[in-house]
Order: structure tokens, then sequence, then C-alpha cells
């Protein structure tokens, strides 16, 4: 939601809320009937002891910016950009997407097939030279580049990644 890093939230339907533990265990890991709520999820993650909220106090104005800037539609931007990435370098590779590219399997940020190739010399050759800085994995015996497209991002953006892949690539695989 573009607000500050701490100021995110937990939403887990109530049939699964068993399932989730917290990283930090602090006051609801031995209730009291003086301190429970009822619940066991909301005993365990909602008080974790000494915070500063500053971070939850910026989510309304988060909210109100994205009201403000039609999110929605920066949002269907950002994924026919991430579309036109996907499919620009699936080309490139000569290798199937993962997924329908015309599907809901993802929005904003997605993933696309990668060649053999030397994984650290390409991000940092990716960065050193072209000043792109973008996450590949190598997944079981497959790799790829995952891209994450935002309002500030544009289709210059994504012409530079996949012009910089295409010079990359043929030097660096394995």
């Amino acid at each position: 939601m573009l607000s500050p890093k701490g100021a995110a939230f937990l939403y887990v339907r109530e049939d699964l809320q068993h399932l989730v533990d917290p990283l930090i265990v602090s006051w609801g890991f031995n209730p009291t009937p003086e301190t429970t709520t009822g619940s066991r999820f909301v005993d365990l993650l909602q008080w974790t002891g000494t915070k500063d909220p500053s971070a939850a106090l910026t989510v309304p104005a988060a909210i109100r910016f994205m009201e403000e800037h039609h999110w929605d539609a920066v949002r269907t931007k950002s994924h026919e950009l991430l579309r036109s990435g996907l499919e620009q370098i699936c080309e490139l590779v000569k290798m199937p997407p993962l997924y329908p590219l015309d599907s809901d399997f993802y929005f904003q940020m997605g993933i696309a097939p990668l060649p053999a190739s030397n994984l650290a010399v390409l991000k940092s050759r990716l960065y050193d030279e072209y000043k792109i800085e973008v996450p590949l994995v190598q997944w079981q015996d497959r790799q790829f580049v995952r891209i994450s497209v935002q309002g500030y991002n544009s289709q210059s953006d994504v012409d530079a990644l996949v012009a910089a892949l295409h010079d990359l690539l043929p030097q660096v695989k394995i």
C-alpha cells in the first residue's frame, strides 16, 4: 500500500488461523484470564512488546494517496507493463511463460524463465553496466527473473531490462 515498512496488516480466514504462528513470541504466548482475548490467534499476534506505531499510523495516508491517484488504474497499467515484459523476455529466450499471460495468476509481479546462466555474474553486470536491480532466482534446475512493476515504472524501464538481457544472456550462459 506504499506505506512504510512495518505498516502492513495481516488478515487470515478464521478457519486457517490455527496454522499461523508469530515470528516473535511475546505477551500472548501464555495468556492469563486477565490478558486473553479469547482467540489464540489474536493473543499471539496482537502484542509483541515495545513497538513504535509510527509506520502503522501512516496507513490512512497511504490509502488516501491511492484513492487520490486512482490506484486501480495504476495497478492495471502496471499489470500491462509486466505482461509486456514477460512476453518480451519469453520471446527473447525462446521459452514459454510459466503461466498463461492472460490469466489472473499474477498482477504486478511475475517471473520469466531464463536459460542456464551464471546468475551471480548476470546480476552483477545488470547492475554495474545497466543500473538494473532485479531478482534472479534458481529454483530446482531452472532459472528465472522476477519482475515487479509499480506505478513509477514505465515502458522504457521494461525495454531497458529486455535490452540488457538481450546483450548479456549470450555472454553468461553456462
